[in-house]
């Protein structure tokens, strides 16, 4: 029987499950933890956002597109992704689910490589990052084999 990997993230904090076939459960492989992604914006950045004299005719500088949170979720998205590369990489598993609410499982899905793209075969719009193991399992029992 195949290994599957089970991810189960938000922007803080990832689970990775596996799954080694029938009657096997779930399995906890890694705990991934990004704090920064908690922090508050006003933490993450030294300096106050706003307007600040710029030389020439400019406006001056403003607040960056991507706010500072933002950016924390799409750097632990790429370390998530790096952990999943690694992991296809070395045959660790031959089949992966994510889950994920929308907004990181659309940073996931931008970041992950294609050839390991192609290994997930479920996707779950869902924050269960504090659901328990045998809750966990019962919600995915369609797609994994307990």
């Amino acid at each position: 029987m195949a290994i599957t990997w089970i991810l189960v993230a938000n922007a803080s904090l990832c689970k990775l499950y596996a799954n080694l076939g029938p009657n096997k459960g779930l399995r906890l492989v890694k705990e991934l933890i990004h704090p920064e992604s908690r922090q508050k914006n006003s933490d993450l950045v030294t300096d106050r956002p706003g307007s600040m004299a710029g030389s020439g005719s400019g406006a001056g500088s403003k607040q960056p597109q991507t706010l500072p949170k933002e950016h924390e979720a799409h750097v632990f998205a790429q370390e998530i992704a790096q952990e999943l590369y690694l992991g296809r990489a070395k045959n660790a598993f031959r089949r992966a689910i994510l889950v994920a609410p929308p907004a990181f499982m659309g940073m996931l899905n931008a970041v992950i490589d294609r050839p390991t793209a192609q290994l997930v075969s479920d996707r779950f719009e869902k924050d269960y990052t504090k659901t328990p193991e045998p809750l966990l399992a019962q919600r995915l029992a369609g797609c994994i084999y307990l």
